[in-house]
């Protein structure tokens, strides 16, 4: 009994945990510039996503950058609940 009290409690644990991870997504032979742009989106309850943009387009845009660099890719999830979505942009 206690084992499958033990295993039920860390299940829940597991489940309603927060993450974040951070991949990168590409990298060209341009240059690391001092330029970082960034765009993101939050989503609620994995299907409300209202105006999301994290595209690299956007990123670049908001960065001022032309020659992109490294592009890097950030998830932040909060109890399955609070999805945020994350593009950083490096360049000149």
């Amino acid at each position: 009994m206690k084992k499958a009290f033990f295993f039920a409690a860390a299940s829940v644990a597991m489940i309603m945990s927060s993450c974040s991870i951070t991949l990168p997504v590409a990298a060209t032979s341009n240059a690391i510039g001092n330029k970082v742009g960034k765009s993101s989106g939050t989503c609620y309850l994995g299907i409300l996503c209202f105006n999301v943009d994290a595209s690299i387009q956007t990123a670049a845009r908001n960065g001022g950058i032309s020659k992109i660099s490294t592009v890097d890719y950030t998830q932040k999830n909060v109890l399955n609940l609070i999805i945020t979505h994350e593009t950083t942009v490096t360049g000149e």
